[in-house]
């Protein structure tokens, strides 16, 4: 049996709920947690509030879990899955043209998954890939600024048979004094770096939006 220790970083104690969070998440309405401690941690805290990283333990044994960061993957099909539950403004032609071929050609079947594991993307993180769709930031690009701030990986508990395997562990209170400091220091420098990546020129050796669908590239696709 595998069990995992997750935690949810919230200005409350939380006791999960199938059925009940935002529905326009990254990947719809669950529960989102981390592996990660100290990233729980971050997200705890506001700069009004302290907050509680909320421990769990998640047993895998018997539950279906897509790894979006496995091999079998791309980053075009963590972007078409945001794509289709985020709510969000794009200008018209070209990037409504690439929202929706990469939402009909990279889209994966994961709502009949009971996990999902994958980059997490918070709003200023989204805006990078809201870049790549309006053609001003390649795919190689797109991929390194996802790993700027070191935000890690998500686990969201999709399925009422996923909240039927989590148990409550201990209830850790965390300070914004510190930890949302670090929250700001973290996006700062990870805009900073966002900066850097895009001062450069288009390359005609990198891959943008339109790339895609003139080549019409899909998954498998050597270029990718």
């Amino acid at each position: 049996m595998k069990t995992i220790t997750i935690y949810h970083g919230s200005p409350n104690i939380v006791t999960p709920v199938f059925g009940e969070g935002k529905a326009y998440n990254d990947y719809g309405q669950g529960f989102y947690c981390t592996e990660n401690l100290e990233l729980a941690k971050e997200w705890a805290c506001s700069q009004d509030s302290d907050g509680y990283a909320n421990q769990y333990f998640l047993n895998l044994e018997n539950l279906k879990v897509l790894y979006l960061n496995g091999p079998q993957y791309n980053i075009l099909n963590w972007l078409a899955i945001l794509l289709e539950n985020r709510k969000f403004s794009i200008a018209e032609g070209l990037p409504h043209e690439a929202r929706d071929y990469i939402l009909e050609t990279f889209l994966p079947e994961y709502k009949s998954y009971d996990i999902i594991k994958g980059y997490r993307a918070d709003d200023s993180y989204f805006s990078y890939a809201r870049d790549f769709i309006s053609n001003t930031l390649s795919l190689g690009d797109l991929k390194q600024a996802m790993m700027l701030g070191k935000l890690g990986e998500q686990i969201v508990l999709k399925s009422a048979r996923a909240f039927e395997s989590i148990t409550k562990g201990e209830i850790i209170p965390v300070e914004r004094s510190e930890y949302y400091a670090r929250y700001c220091e973290r996006d700062r420098m990870a805009r900073e770096k966002y900066k850097e990546i895009t001062s450069h020129r288009y390359s005609l050796d990198e891959l943008y939006a339109i790339d895609l669908i003139r080549g019409e590239i899909k998954n498998g696709d050597p270029r990718l």
